[in-house]
């Protein structure tokens, strides 16, 4: 979250570019998380980092499951494949973007 945090400005520019009505999805019980697989490592003090992007139709597009807590995708590589998924999306529903 710390790295997410450092680039907090761009992901708020890119959600309201995208109009996207929501800014994160909060998971107090790790209901969503436990759906997506993340995993639980004891030894390394709890959930390991993953991230997930999900296009509009509710389809989960990209997975990263981190193995430690520094192994988590640069926020460019995250705010690229938003575009890139945003313009297949755009495309095959026929939609220029």
């Amino acid at each position: 979250m710390a790295q997410l945090r450092q680039d907090y400005a761009e992901f708020a520019a890119y959600f309201e570019k995208e109009s996207l009505p929501f800014t994160g999805l909060p998971d107090p019980k790790a209901s969503v998380l436990k759906l997506y697989g993340q995993e639980v490592n004891l030894f390394k003090l709890g959930r390991m980092p993953a991230q997930v992007l999900i296009d509009k139709a509710g389809v989960a597009r990209y997975a990263h499951y981190g193995h430690s807590m520094s192994d988590i995708p640069e926020n460019a590589e995250l705010l690229a494949l938003g575009d890139e998924i945003n313009r297949a999306q755009a495309v095959s529903t026929g939609i220029a973007g």
